[in-house]
């Protein structure tokens, strides 16, 4: 069983910040998995949510701030003072610190809120400027950005991101141009991904917190989980 790191080693350090990506770098696993937005003067950042509310001590829109505001915000202590202070990265950023490693890096264009214009080329570019292009996944809940980036980049793995029971799956992935289905639990350990896993697709999991959870999908075929607690999983998995 494959693990990535859902937004970093995020159950111990706040999500989608340097701590949480160097401490998952530290880690024997397959990959990490972080989101995508864009501010208003067109910078790829990463962080979850279409606002800044949840995870940072300011308000708005992450779409209405130039990346010079995003910069000044506490994005860690709303985890824990341990972590005041923390900024907001840049892809760039993300990208540098793991551009010397052999993980894959599964990269959320999240889009599927709010457009986000030319966000996916700018993706793109940075991909192919350090030369990640085998070892990056874009993956969206924004289906028509998937089957555009494989268009655009047919050399970069992609994963349709769904939540619903698909009875067919693969086809659909197919139909888009998708390489992954990247499926919650529920699809994954039900009828139709058990058949999709034993008929070759590759379906990746989020997001697994619960050693139960995971046995389940291990039994089911599914070939890699998405985990805030990468640590815990890698020694659950360790001898795979």
């Amino acid at each position: 069983m494959e693990i990535f790191a859902h937004r970093g080693a995020s159950g111990t350090r706040p999500e989608n910040t340097m701590p949480a990506f160097r401490k998952a770098a530290e880690l024997p696993i397959a990959g990490i998995e972080f989101d995508i937005h864009l501010t208003a003067d067109g910078e790829p950042v990463v962080i979850h949510d279409e606002t800044v509310d949840r995870t940072t001590d300011g308000t708005g829109w992450v779409k209405d701030m130039t990346f010079a505001e995003i910069r000044k915000l506490d994005a860690g202590s709303w985890f824990s003072a341990e972590y005041e202070g923390e900024r907001i990265p840049s892809l760039r950023e993300v990208l540098e610190l793991f551009h010397g490693t052999a993980h894959r890096l599964n990269i959320e264009l999240k889009s599927d809120v709010l457009p986000y214009p030319g966000m996916r080329e700018k993706v793109i570019r940075l991909v192919r400027e350090f030369g990640l292009e085998e070892r990056v996944i874009l993956s969206s809940f924004d289906h028509v950005t998937i089957r555009e980036a494989k268009r655009e980049a047919p050399e970069i793995e992609t994963g349709v991101l769904f939540m619903e029971i698909l009875a067919d799956a693969p086809g659909y992935a197919a139909s888009i141009g998708a390489d992954a289905l990247h499926s919650a639990i529920p699809y994954a350990v039900r009828e139709p991904g058990i058949r999709a896993a034993a008929t070759g697709s590759l379906i990746r999991v989020f997001t697994v917190n619960s050693r139960e959870h995971a046995e389940w999908l291990r039994r089911s075929g599914a070939r890699a989980i998405f985990t805030d607690y990468p640590e815990e999983m890698a020694r659950l998995f360790s001898g795979d």
